[in-house]
């Protein structure tokens, strides 16, 4: 006497499962990067996107985004744990994030860290696996005084680039 499995089931979900993390990593990197192509990679297109700041269609949404990062000097946002649950073709989700803005306020630059959540949907269409609805859930976010003496006492330390100019998209390695 055996359990059932089913291996072609488990195999689709973890299929899909890697499918969505693929799209929320794109997600990710599309805003760090400011690469709007790669960002809206990561929603289907009548996807519902709901950050608080606002809410709107994907396009609408990263739109909104790039232009809100772009006049930062940078950012960086982390992935933490992902509760996926996959019902055939559709899944819902919930993933944690932590970022980190670098702000100008009031001619001081600042440190925005903001945590929270992503409550996600997720559907599987033409074999691609992509957001279609987002709400941003922050669970807490502060600002402090930037310190950046590690850069000043470090002046050889390669810095992150945005828009195209980062080693990650350039791959730029010496000969």
């Amino acid at each position: 006497m055996g359990i059932a499995f089913d291996l072609e089931a488990e195999v689709r979900d973890l299929g899909a499962r890697r499918d969505i993390n693929d799209a929320v990593c794109r997600y990710m990197r599309g805003q760090d990067r400011l690469d709007p192509l790669l960002h809206r990679s990561a929603f289907h297109d009548d996807a519902y996107v709901d950050c608080g700041l606002m809410a709107g269609t994907a396009d609408e949404f990263v739109a909104f985004a790039q232009g809100f990062l772009a006049d930062l000097e940078s950012s960086q946002h982390l992935l933490g744990q992902h509760q996926i649950e996959v019902r055939g073709d559709t899944a819902s989700g919930e993933l944690y994030f932590y970022a980190w803005h670098r702000i100008d306020e009031d001619g001081e630059p600042k440190d925005l860290s903001v945590a929270g959540r992503y409550v996600d949907e997720y559907a599987c269409r033409n074999g691609e696996w992509r957001i279609v609805k987002r709400r941003e859930i922050v669970d807490w976010a502060r600002t402090d005084p930037a310190t950046d003496g590690f850069f000043s006492a470090n002046p050889s330390v390669i810095r992150a680039g945005r828009g195209g100019s980062d080693f990650s998209q350039t791959r730029d390695w010496p000969e």
